[in-house]
């Protein structure tokens, strides 16, 4: 289990990662938020939306980070919303787990994605996750509050932001509530694009 935790996220220029409402995340400010990512070859591919796309820098780091991932984790919110909107064939293609308060079945999808849903706890899940991911690394996925969770609890290695050139005004912000007081960071690097600027660090206890 050599793997780190990691998460992975666009964010505006102040501070938010997703709109208030779910009912949003689909909607024209989320879709200009995410801008960057739409054209990618990767990630067309990957969502099977088309041959094509755009090579580069954006590319290759939306690539890099789908193949360091052995397992995923997020919050009941972020599934919720994706379970809607992902295709039937969803595009983690690795072990998910949920983490949620609600029992169920594993949900398998095509494609090699299983939801597996957690009811005790974040430790858990990762637990879970680090063991399904074997020597590679764990992504927190999201939302805002999982992510969250798991930097206050110590259990974030390394983060990237790609941070995007869109003012949100109100929504969920990345380090709403950060146990600032506990957490350090350090640069790891800074890769402008034409569209958005990836921001990596590493994370340690202060």
């Amino acid at each position: 289990m050599a793997g780190k935790v990691f998460f992975s996220v666009t964010m505006s220029l102040d501070g938010f990662i997703a709109p208030d409402s779910p009912e949003d995340l689909m909607g024209q400010q989320w879709m200009e938020l995410q801008q960057w990512v739409f054209p990618q070859r990767f990630f067309r591919e990957n969502l099977k939306l088309g041959e094509g796309g755009e090579e580069g820098r954006d590319n290759d780091i939306a690539r890099e980070t789908f193949e360091r991932t052995g397992a995923s984790v997020m919050g009941k919110r972020m599934f919720d919303a994706g379970e809607q909107a992902w295709p039937q064939e969803a595009p983690f293609h690795t072990p998910v787990f949920v983490v949620t308060h609600e029992k169920r079945d594993p949900w398998e999808r095509p494609g090699g994605t299983t939801f597996h849903f957690v009811n005790n706890g974040i430790e858990t899940a990762l637990d879970q996750a680090r063991e399904a991911a074997d020597d590679r690394d764990v992504r927190i996925a999201g939302g805002g509050a999982t992510i969250l969770a798991y930097v206050n609890a110590g259990l974030i290695d390394e983060f990237s932001i790609a941070l995007s050139p869109v003012l949100f005004g109100s929504g969920i912000r990345l380090f709403e509530g950060v146990d600032a007081a506990r957490v350090a960071l350090e640069p790891v690097r800074a890769e402008p694009s034409p569209r958005v600027t990836h921001l990596t660090y590493t994370v340690r206890e202060r």
